[in-house]
């Protein structure tokens, strides 16, 4: 499972690289690489939010396997294309469209077939889905320098090919070596239940989870206040500073390589810690820091060594979330309520660049990383006071809630 993932994020981060090069390269515009990266987070967003029935209905190895298949043609076809001179923008940006739309389902998929890996291997959930971070922390963190490397040597056309490449290896992986109906596990009744009543099962459900919705909401700000960072606070810092790059790719670089130690970490030994306590701090230490020691002008030494600790703190927050949510939603759940989740969650993320952008024009650099450090201390700050967060740990180490009927609201009771 950990290889399958590690394949198919290796292929996305490589083609997160080589696609806006070649749009750039090819056209000169800024505003065409705009629009090719929003075609394809827009369809994942929008495709990985309804894709969560079918999911559960089809079961997740089929549309992993699949998802990854239709990539590697997208992909693919854009290469074949462009060497036959028949790729225009407006061509790409909806090929790009396509491999946005399939990745959604695809990484839905993989990430509700670990608890039952997990349980194959006799893996406590913590581990397993620190496992799950580390791999996912490797694959953001080499991925992109190897893909720009590769697009430096050989050129944006033939790295995408690789990227095609492995999104078809991961599919055969799928496909080939994990057993038949992994992650299939829903109730024979809900065969013939139609796809809006399935969708406002997990809806029903999520709605009724109050340590759930609290984690989502939670996320759902630190990730728009993560995006004005990386899309536009670093950038313009790097620029405002006269640190340059260098310094900006030294802070990501460093803040990378320590969170996958931390998953390590977490992987290692998360199931015997209090999840609360090192959930909440671990947050405050990965988030606020990073904007603080942009704003004060400090030396380099120190960035590196806030980067260092946020990094490493980062590393134990995918390990908790997920096992937290593998505990809690009945596994015939998993898919729908998954996919409402983490859609939920990644909702803010296009609008940070251009609520960040418009902050900084009005009040300056400076004012808004602070605005941003504390607001990112508030949210995690608030979340960890109610009294939801106290259940973190209430349903550790029992596995998955047992299956029951979830009743949307003026539904019958079945005979």
């Amino acid at each position: 499972m950990l290889a399958a993932m590690a394949v198919a994020m290796t292929g996305t981060r490589v083609s997160a690289i080589a696609l806006p090069w070649f749009v750039l390269t090819t056209t000169g515009s800024a505003v065409w690489t705009g629009v090719v990266a929003f075609a394809e987070m827009t369809p994942y967003v929008l495709v990985k939010l309804l894709a969560g029935p079918l999911v559960d209905r089809v079961g997740p190895r089929r549309i992993s396997w699949a998802a990854d298949v239709v990539s590697a043609a997208a992909a693919g076809a854009v290469v074949l294309l462009h060497s036959l001179g028949l790729l225009s923008m407006a061509v790409l940006a909806g090929l790009v469209a396509v491999i946005g739309a399939a990745r959604g389902p695809g990484d839905l998929a993989k990430e509700i077939m670990v608890p039952e890996a997990a349980e194959r291997a006799r893996v406590p959930l913590e581990r397993a889905a620190g496992l799950m971070g580390v791999t996912d922390r490797l694959a953001q963190t080499v991925a992109p320098a190897v893909g720009g490397a590769m697009v430096a040597v050989l050129g944006a056309l033939t790295v995408l090919g690789i990227s095609a490449a492995c999104f078809v290896l991961g599919s055969v992986m799928v496909a080939w070596a994990l057993p038949r109906g992994m992650g299939q596990r829903a109730p024979g009744r809900e065969k013939h239940e139609g796809y809006w009543r399935r969708f406002g099962q997990g809806f029903a459900f999520l709605r009724g989870e109050r340590l759930l919705l609290a984690m989502i909401v939670m996320v759902g700000v630190t990730n728009l206040l993560d995006a004005a960072y990386g899309q536009v606070l670093a950038p313009v810092w790097a620029k405002e500073s006269g640190h340059g790059p260098a310094v900006l790719g030294l802070n990501g670089s460093v803040m990378g390589l320590t969170a996958v130690g931390g998953s390590l970490v977490a992987a290692a030994v998360a199931h015997r810690m209090r999840r609360r306590p090192v959930f909440f701090v671990a947050f405050l230490l990965a988030g606020p820091p990073k904007f603080v020691i942009l704003a004060v002008d400090a030396p380099v030494w120190g960035m590196v060594v806030v980067f260092a600790v946020s990094g490493f703190s980062a590393g134990f927050l995918n390990p908790i979330l997920s096992a937290i949510t593998y505990e809690r939603v009945p596994r015939h759940l998993l898919g729908r309520v998954q996919a409402l989740g983490s859609s939920l969650a990644w909702a803010g993320i296009p609008l940070g660049g251009v609520l960040a952008g418009a902050a900084v024009a009005g009040a300056g650099l400076a004012p808004v990383l602070l605005t941003c450090g504390v607001a990112y201390a508030l949210t995690t700050t608030l979340t960890g006071l109610l009294p939801a967060s106290r259940d973190m740990d209430r349903r550790r180490g029992h596995g998955p809630a047992a299956p029951e009927p979830v009743r949307l609201s003026g539904a019958r009771r079945p005979p």
